[in-house]
């Protein structure tokens, strides 16, 4: 299900935009939570930055290589290793054929490597090779594969499987559905820090789906998803702020958690964002910038931004539509440059 929308005036007159509201009201269906899946880049793993002696073997010194971005020398070393069995050397093999470091990129060779670390309990590697089985690559699509991989990873303490164990018992993929065991697994990713299992764990509290109901419990975890980056949990928070539920009714504060979830790229906050300049709440009225975050949404395929940034130029000069159209090319080449391909997790003793 998609966000819910109101409409409110804006300039008077006939010209009308609309205000999306963000999953706070009333997400009924789990797939709304899976649009956002879970995953900080696909690996959504840390690389564990211990200190490598130096000469103390092929292992550290393949770790050496990687690291100074010399992957065939790396390959050298882990390769031999990863064949006699060594599962941090078959997880880190898996993961460069998955980037295409110093090997073809080959998917289906990732899961190859990642099965045989996995087979040895080793937690990545079962976590990557639940998305691959989620996502369908490199090997056939199968969520129930997926939730046994993500289940073995979730009971060692992996929190990116325990929140996408979540997702799967929320919605019933691969395993039964069950609101309790989701809550219960987005808990456990949550209290390690995880902040999607935050957002959606508020999302559970703020519905009474496999917990209690209760409002109070449903803030505290959304502002904390809010708080740790997680730009539904800025949209929704911001929204909170804009109608005054739960939080004191504060335009300038709604604009605050707007824009840090539209600076993500996040279409809600775009959008929302443009709704504030365009109405002058919390800013300064501004068309320009109105017209700029409005063109940034409807870039993702947002309808409704669409619109609004019609009836915005529409009350625009062509020079100020100009000017729109620039900010809004600047800030789609700035913010593109941060979206380059992230370095594989490898694992380090």
């Amino acid at each position: 299900m998609g966000p819910i929308r109101a409409c409110v005036g804006v300039y008077g007159g006939d010209s009308t935009f609309t205000l999306r509201l963000t999953a706070v009201m009333l997400v009924t269906e789990t797939k709304w939570l899976m649009k956002a899946i879970f995953r900080s880049g696909f690996l959504a793993l840390a690389i564990m930055a211990l200190a490598v002696p130096a000469n103390t073997g092929p292992y550290e010194d393949g770790l050496a290589a990687y690291r100074r971005g010399d992957y065939a020398t790396a390959l050298k070393f882990w390769r031999p290793l990863a064949e006699q069995g060594d599962a941090e050397a078959q997880y880190n093999l898996g993961s460069m054929y998955d980037q295409g470091n110093g090997v073809p990129q080959d998917i289906a060779e990732a899961a190859k490597w990642w099965l045989l670390a996995a087979a040895q309990d080793f937690a990545n590697a079962q976590n990557n090779l639940g998305n691959l089985f989620a996502d369908g690559r490199g090997v056939p699509q199968d969520d129930a594969e997926a939730a046994k991989w993500w289940l073995l990873a979730a009971a060692q303490g992996f929190a990116n499987a325990q929140n996408n164990l979540g997702n799967l018992f929320a919605d019933g993929r691969g395993v039964p559905q069950d609101d309790a065991e989701a809550a219960k697994w987005w808990l456990m990713a949550a209290e390690q820090g995880h902040a999607r299992a935050k957002f959606n764990l508020g999302v559970m509290y703020r519905d009474g789906r496999g917990v209690p109901q209760d409002d109070a419990e449903a803030m505290k975890w959304f502002r904390k998803a809010a708080e740790q980056g997680d730009a539904d949990g800025q949209a929704l928070l911001g929204f909170l702020y804009e109608i005054g539920l739960g939080v004191p009714q504060e335009d300038a504060e709604a604009v605050r958690w707007y824009r840090m979830a539209a600076e993500q790229g996040d279409a809600t906050g775009q959008y929302n964002l443009g709704v504030m300049y365009a109405n002058g709440q919390g800013v300064p009225q501004d068309d320009a910038t109105a017209h700029m975050w409005f063109t940034l949404a409807a870039a993702q395929g947002d309808e409704e931004a669409q619109k609004n940034r019609d009836i915005a130029a529409s009350l625009m000069t062509p020079d100020q539509i100009a000017e729109a159209q620039r900010m809004a090319r600047e800030w789609m080449e700035k913010h593109q440059q941060g979206r380059l391909r992230p370095e594989p997790a490898i694992s380090a003793r």
